[in-house]
């Protein structure tokens, strides 16, 4: 059986609305529990290890499933990061990897070398699609799905979208391009992006053109995945940051609710998923 999993990450809830108030953890895994999402990632980058231990409790009285994202400074450093995950429960790693080579052949090794540490530990990765990583650019991430036939990724479009500045409407060449990493994705990441504007409002009526780009993205990601895999759990993380994430005002208020925009995409997600055939 194929099943959707839903989640929220950590950092989105720290603090989760425009007032500003980080809440303590167990409220935050009550709040993310009773919205019906199914586990939320834990980012290491925004927050540490001791976060993470901290939050673990109350994810697991919660039944919430903790989902680790990694920021590798050094390819040794992901060892104990890996292992941390499979203590944790974790489906998988999700890499943003501060190793960056610039030649697309010195990346290669880095890639591989993450591959085979978590082949050996026994807990998956996967390379996220983001900026300021290995994965940064879409031209040089297509090479290295190209040259690292197993390489798989999850995918958070919203960063391309900015990386290369796209026109709207996009252009089959474009459309084309994200498509191939769609066909190598096996978790996904929601936020609508623009190119100028990581993180827009959802309905804001500027911004529908966009919000309909990434609906139909999700879409055809799920449909893929589904397509590739018989079974299994298909992941997807509600990811809307907080400032500077989020945009503000003259009064440094942010411009829109994100933890019910979170439960919106949650929504939306959940009706393609149905769409497509549901937990079949």
């Amino acid at each position: 059986m194929r099943r959707l999993q839903v989640y929220t990450s950590l950092w989105a809830m720290q603090p989760h609305d425009q007032t500003g108030v980080k809440l303590p953890y167990d409220q935050v895994c009550e709040m993310v529990a009773s919205a019906g999402f199914d586990g939320m990632a834990i980012d290491l980058g925004a927050s540490d290890v001791a976060t993470a231990h901290a939050v673990r409790p109350h994810m697991q009285a919660n039944g919430l499933t903790p989902l680790i994202v990694a920021f590798p400074k050094t390819i040794e450093s992901l060892e104990d990061t890996l292992h941390m995950a499979a203590d944790f429960g974790a489906p998988f790693v999700d890499v943003i990897g501060q190793v960056m080579p610039i030649a697309l052949d010195d990346m290669v090794p880095v890639i591989e070398t993450w591959m085979a540490m978590a082949e050996r530990i026994g807990v998956p990765v996967q390379f996220e699609t983001h900026r300021n990583c290995i994965t940064n650019d879409l031209y040089t991430t297509l090479q290295l799905l190209d040259r690292i036939p197993d390489m798989r990724i999850c995918a958070d479009l919203s960063h391309y979208v900015v990386d290369r500045e796209f026109w709207f409407p996009l252009s089959e060449h474009d459309l084309g391009l994200i498509s191939r990493i769609l066909q190598r994705s096996d978790s996904f990441q929601g936020r609508v992006a623009s190119r100028q504007q990581i993180q827009l409002q959802l309905d804001f009526p500027q911004h529908q053109k966009w919000v309909e780009l990434f609906k139909g993205w999700w879409r055809e990601g799920l449909a893929d995945w589904r397509a590739r895999n018989a079974s299994g759990d298909c992941i997807f993380v509600c990811e809307l940051g907080p400032p500077e994430y989020a945009m503000t005002g003259p009064d440094g208020r942010e411009m829109s609710n994100r933890w019910e925009e979170a439960q919106v995409i949650k929504a939306w997600v959940e009706e393609i998923w149905e769409d497509l055939g549901g937990d079949a």
